[in-house]
């Protein structure tokens, strides 16, 4: 895949770099990332995308190469951020995916945003994390505690305890470095904003069709945290992609891509 990285600074002054795949005139597929992640955590789910559709991965504020501002990293910040962002490369519309915790960024665009939401998916993302034992734990042992420069050998960790399969080293090696470009505060300031998410929330709101995905050998979350966030969002669909784990778009991308297409098929009308 063609790596062409674009950057167009936002009305908020926020510099952000993208990436385009597919036909400019297909329907808009806009990809989040989770926290600590880049644009570049959809490089192995991209090549299963057809050309016909426009895919935009982007990378968030504070995030790999994107500008790093002191504040402004709560779920209401990237919301706008994307909002800005595709005013800026005059997207009228589109289908908005969030992966793990970029889930949040997204769902909240669709709760405000109706008339700009085509479509929602949910890669791997959390209902809510207050009360996740997982996330409590890492918040409280390590990631409250974190300093720049932010210690190597804890991100590679922090990748292995969400990944079930294998993923290839290169790769992973070549996320640990986009994650080690994320500042301790942004790391912190971040993962609070994920804390506090409230559930349902506003999700009732969402008029988009919504594709679920969930891994079923996520480690943590359950199936029951994603039964109760199809619930919450009435137009939508829970799918369970088998032999993968949290980070299902990296371990099986060909699958999740398969479940993505189909979605755009039968509730988009793409074609």
């Amino acid at each position: 895949m063609a790596q062409n990285v674009k950057c167009v600074e936002l009305a908020n002054q926020v510099m952000i770099p993208y990436l385009e795949n597919g036909n400019v005139e297909g329907i808009p597929l806009i990809l989040l990332h989770g926290l600590a992640d880049s644009l570049h955590v959809f490089e192995l789910l991209l090549p299963y995308i057809p050309e016909s559709i426009r895919t935009i991965t982007l990378t968030q504020r504070g995030h790999g190469d994107a500008s790093c501002p002191q504040s402004g990293y709560g779920t209401e910040d990237f919301s706008s951020d994307l909002l800005l962002f595709m005013e800026a490369l005059k997207i009228e519309k589109a289908v908005v995916l969030g992966a793990s915790s970029g889930g949040f960024a997204a769902r909240s665009f669709a709760v405000e945003n109706p008339e700009l939401t085509l479509g929602l998916i949910l890669l791997g993302s959390p209902s809510a994390l207050k009360d996740n034992p997982f996330a409590i734990e890492m918040w409280e042992s390590t990631i409250s505690k974190l300093k720049d420069p932010v210690d190597a050998e804890f991100v590679r960790g922090f990748a292995s305890s969400i990944t079930s399969q294998k993923v290839p080293r290169a790769f992973m090696e070549m996320m640990v470095k986009e994650n080690l470009k994320v500042p301790a505060s942004v790391w912190k300031e971040t993962y609070k904003g994920i804390l506090a998410e409230d559930f349902p929330g506003k999700l009732h709101k969402i008029k988009a069709p919504t594709l679920i995905i969930w891994g079923e050998e996520d480690s943590i979350l359950p199936k029951s945290d994603q039964e109760a966030l199809s619930k919450a969002i009435t137009n939508s669909k829970l799918v369970v992609c088998p032999s993968a784990g949290h980070m299902l778009y990296l371990e099986k991308p060909d699958v999740v891509a398969a479940k993505i297409i189909n979605f755009l098929q039968n509730e988009i009308n793409y074609r």
